[in-house]
């Protein structure tokens, strides 16, 4: 596999990923390939800083950064020379076989956003089918792993679009998951039928309608932690809120407990200590590494702007798994078929 990563992404960068570059190599395949986009200097420095002398490491040099703050599609095309931008030229097959070059695999970034749904969809271009990619994010719950899409691709989408991520997130679901049979939901402000916008309710319709989905109505917020959905269907503001208003509140809570047990009992808080890392490491985010954004032609990995070096390391070795799932044709076969059902 060739395996694109953005060193100059993310909160932390570069160091964090060049740390998770440090973890994630050692595990790779003999014919695995590791390009790293950057600046070069910092990226050999870096290196070299860490003791990474190992041939399937590749360096391509990018001039220019885009912030996290930057507009996404304005920074996208204003800058060519950005490591976001030349790394998802590079994970295009079309782009790649015009200059005749091996195309990459898959591509990871901490970086803007924005700016990588954009460049994904400038050069990676929409699967067939496909009307809007959504990003998917694999929560970790106390009742199993729970697909949640979208989480910031598509802020004001359409019933159709909705009906889609249900769809992509069923494959998702099935093919790098392992779940037989997904339960799909829809995100709402309550479980009743009557509830909800005009396009809400319409989407209820196209995902109930949908072939080989097992679609099981409305589900509140709350029930995504208490397991009644394997995916879940929302918008993209929703989505993004959610999750971080989630990390926040499980973060708040350990320090919280760890807080109270330590006054009350310093002796006991040394033996609950060991058992809290335990449950926390279950529940961390940073072991799917990043959120995939389905619907496009490549391999999309968009990992949290604030991952650390395990996030970076996950996402690397998590991407074989998606490609060999080969989740995209399986995305066309699924959209293709729910589009001649309508016609």
């Amino acid at each position: 596999m060739r395996i694109g990563l953005d060193v100059m992404g993310g909160d932390h960068a570069p160091e964090s990923n060049l740390e998770g570059v440090a973890q994630a190599i050692g595990h790779l395949a003999p014919d695995d390939a590791l390009i790293l986009f950057g600046v070069r200097p910092v990226i050999d420095e870096g290196l070299a800083a860490r003791g990474i002398a190992d041939p399937r490491i590749e360096v391509v040099d990018c001039p220019q950064t885009i912030g996290m703050a930057e507009s996404p599609v304005e920074a996208v095309r204003s800058k060519p020379g950005s490591s976001i931008v030349m790394m998802h030229e590079a994970g295009s097959a079309r782009r790649a076989e015009a200059r005749g070059r091996t195309p990459l695999d898959a591509v990871i970034s901490a970086g803007n956003t924005g700016a990588c749904v954009a460049a994904a969809q400038m050069h990676m271009r929409r699967l067939p089918h496909v009307h809007r990619p959504g990003i998917a994010v694999t929560v970790p719950t106390f009742a199993g792993p729970v697909v949640l899409i979208d989480v910031g691709a598509n802020i004001e989408p359409k019933p159709h679009h909705l009906a889609q991520y249900g769809v992509m997130g069923d494959v998702y679901a099935r093919k790098v998951l392992g779940i037989e049979r997904p339960r799909v939901a829809l995100m709402n402000v309550g479980g009743e039928e009557q509830k909800g916008t005009s396009d809400m309710k319409q989407a209820r319709d196209l995902l109930r309608n949908a072939a080989g989905l097992e679609f099981i109505g409305y589900v509140e917020g709350r029930g995504v932690f208490d397991g009644e959905a394997d995916v879940v269907v929302t918008e993209g503001v929703v989505g993004n809120v959610m999750i971080k208003l989630a990390e926040g509140l499980s973060a708040g809570i350990f320090r919280a407990i760890g807080r109270e047990v330590k006054s009350a009992d310093p002796e006991l808080a040394q033996r609950f200590g060991a058992v809290v890392k335990r449950i926390y490491a279950q529940h961390d985010y940073e072991e799917y590494g990043g959120a995939p954004l389905l619907g496009v032609g490549g391999l999309s990995l968009i990992a949290h702007g604030s991952s650390g070096p395990k996030a970076i390391a996950s996402a690397i070795l998590r991407s074989r798994v998606f490609v060999e799932s080969r989740v995209n044709e399986s995305i066309v076969e699924r959209l293709g078929a729910m589009e001649e059902a309508v016609a």
